[in-house]
This record gives structure tokens, C-alpha cells and sequence, in this order.
């Protein structure tokens, strides 16, 4: 039987992997060994209180720094030494804590910038990058589905925060991820904006593997299907969200006893 390609796995199949992933700067540990798995289909949460490890733990998962210990797969295949540019175009996407949006430019411009970072075409030099219909139609279908069809034309710096934030994810998905890893896409959010962004989150479920690192815990026991608790860099637990609520290690040290 042959090898499935890429854009053959199915529903449930391991998307990325983390192998006791371990960061150290000096003396101190940021992640200490950590291994996870990411599946199509599922929002996998990460908690923890500030300097538990969570953005190092993404930040070694996308490539943005190498680790000291352990390795990364992508889709099957070792990506520990890839760069952050090749492991996006291998289908990972990720957002930050931080806007990281072109503000002078309108939301289709955002969008089709990011489909171009992924294919382009230095060859076609006699050809305008706004006239690259493969970019544009990616960018389109990208605002579509982070709910942003009625606002192509607006300038993103006139965008509200809950719009910025699902601009940054219609970015990442102009890229063609079957990854995706989150940054507290949530953060700074009122109540209707946060039911947006759970419910954009619930319709890119089927069709990606998501990493979501949130501090909201009422919109992670809601939308996650599997949350990882690190504390100190290391993870105390790793279970469905009734099994972690209940873990009296995990109530001890992050949920306060509640």
C-alpha cells in the first residue's frame, strides 16, 4: 500500500506532533519536555497561568525558535531543523498575541498578500502581483470563511478588535493551512465578538487541526476537545475537558480548587 500524500489524510489522523519538546535559555526551562498531538477535526487548548510555556511551546511548534531537546512533525514528516517560512508553506499557520495586520491596507489586500507569501512567483516578473488570480481567488475564499466577505474594502486599521482578530485568521488560512496554532485569539474581546470567534472556530474544526492557547477558560471548556494544562513548562494533564476539570492536581494548580 503506498504512502498517503498530504492532502490524502483523513478526519482524525495526527496532523502535527510534538516530541518532548524541550526549550532551556541558561538555566531556565521554558518547556520541559512536552509532547502533543494535533488532530484534524479537534481545537486542542493549552492553559496555563503566564510563564507556564505556552507561547514557547507554539513558537516551537511553528519554528519561530529551535528546540534545545526533542522534535516536531508535520504531517508526518520531521520538521524539527525546517524554517517558520517552509513549515507554512507546508501547510502550518499560525496567529500571534499581537496584531500583525497592515493597517493602510484594506482586508482583501491583508489576505491576498498572505496567499502570495505562500506561492510566489519571482519568475512572472513582467506580471503585476495584484493581477495573480490564484492569490486573489485563495484571499477571497480566506475572507469568506473568517466571516469577512463585507468587508473587503475597509482599512484594516478601521476594523474593531474582534474584526482585526478574525482578519489575522483569514490571513493564516490564505496560506492554505491544515494547521493552525492560536495565540489567545481571544484576548481584549467582548461578549459578541468572542461568540464570533467560537463559532468561526467550530466551523474550521472539520477541516483543520487547531492549537488554541487562550486564558478565557469559559470559551475553552466550550469549544476544546482535548486540553493540555502546563505548569512550570511541563504538562500536570492532558485529557478531555470533564477529565481535566476534575483532576484534583490541575483544580490545585491552576483552577484554584474550584
Amino acid at each position: 500500500m503506498s504512502a498517503m500524500t498530504k492532502d490524502e489524510t483523513l478526519p482524525g489522523d495526527v496532523l502535527l506532533r510534538g516530541l518532548k519538546l524541550t526549550r532551556r535559555w541558561g538555566g531556565l526551562v521554558a518547556v520541559d519536555g512536552v509532547s502533543l498531538d494535533l488532530r484534524r477535526g479537534e481545537v486542542h487548548a493549552v492553559i496555563g497561568t503566564n510563564g507556564a510555556g505556552k507561547s514557547t511551546l507554539i513558537n516551537l511548534l511553528s519554528g519561530e525558535i529551535p528546540p534545545s531537546d526533542g522534535g516536531v512533525e508535520l504531517l508526518g514528516e520531521d520538521v524539527t531543523r525546517w524554517s517558520q517560512p517552509r513549515r507554512a508553506r507546508a501547510g502550518l499557520g499560525r496567529s500571534y498575541q499581537r496584531n500583525t495586520i497592515y493597517p493602510t491596507f484594506s482586508v482583501f489586500e491583508n489576505c491576498r498578500l498572505a496567499a502570495q507569501a505562500r506561492t510566489p512567483r519571482p519568475w512572472a516578473w513582467w506580471q503585476s502581483a495584484q493581477s495573480c488570480q490564484p492569490s486573489r481567488e485563495a484571499a477571497l475564499a480566506a475572507a469568506g470563511q473568517a466571516g469577512l466577505s463585507g468587508l473587503l474594502e475597509r482599512t484594516a486599521g478601521l476594523l474593531s478588535h474582534g474584526q482585526k482578530r478574525q482578519l489575522e485568521i483569514a490571513m493564516c488560512l490564505a496560506t492554505g493551512p491544515q494547521v493552525l496554532l492560536l495565540d489567545e485569539p481571544l484576548a481584549g474581546m467582548g461578549a459578541e465578538e468572542t461568540e464570533r470567534m467560537l463559532a468561526l472556530l467550530a466551523a474550521l474544526r472539520a477541516s483543520h487541526a487547531i492549537l488554541l492557547v487562550e486564558h478565557d477558560m469559559d470559551a475553552v471548556f466550550r469549544i476544546a476537545d482535548r486540553i493540555t494544562v502546563m505548569v512550570n513548562g511541563a504538562v500536570i494533564a492532558s485529557d478531555t475537558p470533564d477529565a481535566v476539570r476534575a483532576d484534583a492536581g490541575v483544580q490545585a494548580a491552576y483552577l484554584g480548587g474550584h
